[in-house]
């Protein structure tokens, strides 16, 4: 098992040197870790690695063309504390009672948190709601005093750290490998900073290594999804260089690159048509909203940047979701995306217990009712704004 061995090895060994600070480890040689591994694949799929995407979607046809059941595919996207819409639209959909069962899952960010029990179904909505829904949350932005802004994070990552700990055990790690065993899939993204490359984490096969440096592994990659560069320090997991070598690699919110994780890159790039993939449907879930809502903006620095990080990353979700839609009108796929109601009051970073659970329900209750889909189209990619309108007021600063 070489490769994924030496990430576990590695991992456990260079957190021991570094748990304080993000300095690094010094590269240690392979032969230092263990002699005589046997090889299998990496968890790791760089967007380009053509081969490993190939299988996934070789093993994605091939359910497909079992039975008379539509295969589907479920994206959550990023968007911190507004996780809990998203977390309230798989507990209402179950509720409603047409939840499928998904063959690939994908998270990014806050998304990548709730994906575990997403793959799982139904059967984890009680710790899927906890998760959003009970204040366990309400901690995550725990400031550092001043000595923060000499920190890669302002915020200390403890509180994540248990969050994640804590929902994270052996018996969720069995779960999802005896569905991986089934053919099915779990894929985290996270930002490898020192290269500037999305990672796409394969957790089945984590899951299905099954021991304690597994778990770690599996932890800290949700661990470093759901980091947002700056709130958060970014997280260290171990690599192997060409030179044979491993060595730490700073990860961060897999949200930096992608707002979610549907086709993959190489795939919508490539032009092919590829009937294997007809009739099958992809479902995103976007933790925010599709479009900004017009107000005036305070010439504060403050509020120039978090306006221009916003419409920044709005620009990015509409391109993605683009590039979702060309694809899936090529090969004959169905994608339906949910979000946050442009009038429903939501903020990413508002970890307010009270807030969160308001969105939880939003979720909930609009997937119930069968209101909360629409069509992947040119109004969702591109929504229209309404010109008459007056724009609001910016909001004053939340004084919690």
């Amino acid at each position: 098992m070489k490769q994924i061995r030496i990430a576990l090895i590695a991992s456990s060994l260079l957190i021991l040197s570094a748990c304080a600070t993000v300095d690094r480890a010094p590269k240690i040689a392979l032969h230092e870790l263990e002699r005589g591994l046997v090889a299998t694949q990496d968890p790791r799929i760089l967007p380009n690695d053509q081969a490993r995407l190939d299988r996934i979607a070789e093993d994605f046809r091939r359910r497909l063309t079992r039975g008379d059941q539509r295969r589907s595919i479920l994206a959550l996207s990023g968007g911190g504390a507004n996780g809990a819409y998203g977390a309230g639209m798989l507990v209402g959909w179950s509720q409603r009672g047409d939840r499928p069962e998904f063959d690939i899952v994908t998270g990014v960010s806050t998304g990548a948190l709730a994906a575990p029990y997403a793959f799982l179904g139904s059967d984890w909505d009680d710790e899927l709601a906890a998760a959003y829904s009970e204040g366990h949350t309400e901690g995550l932005l725990s400031w550092r005093s001043f000595a923060a802004f000499l920190s890669p994070g302002l915020f200390s990552p403890r509180t994540l750290e248990a969050l994640v700990e804590e929902h994270v055990t052996p018996a969720l790690l069995t779960e999802i490998a005896q569905a991986t065993r089934e053919g099915r899939r779990l894929l985290v993204a996270t930002t490898n900073l020192d290269s500037g490359e999305t990672v796409i984490w394969d957790m089945g096969l984590l899951a299905e290594a099954g021991d304690e440096n597994a778990l770690r592994l599996f932890r800290q990659v949700l661990l470093a999804s759901a980091s947002i560069p700056g709130v958060f320090p970014p997280v260290l997991i171990a690599g192997v260089t060409e030179s044979g070598t491993v060595q730490q690699e700073l990860h961060v919110d897999g949200g930096v690159n992608t707002p979610f994780l549907g086709v993959p890159e190489g795939m919508i790039l490539s032009g092919e048509t590829l009937p294997g993939w007809r009739g099958s449907e992809l479902f995103i879930i976007v933790n925010g909203k599709l479009g900004l809502s017009r107000r005036q903006t305070r010439g504060s620095l403050p509020s120039v940047f978090a306006r221009s990080y916003q419409s920044m990353t709005q620009s990015l979700l509409r391109t993605s979701l683009a590039a979702q839609g060309a694809f899936a009108r090529r090969n004959g796929m169905r994608i339906s995306v949910a979000a946050i109601p442009q009038e429903v009051e939501a903020s990413a970073l508002d970890f307010d217990q009270d807030a969160m659970k308001a969105l939880f329900e939003e979720g909930r209750r609009r997937a119930v009712s069968g209101s909360g889909w629409v069509p992947l189209d040119a109004e969702v990619v591109e929504p229209p704004s309404p010109q008459d309108a007056e724009p609001a007021a910016e909001p004053a600063p939340d004084a919690r």
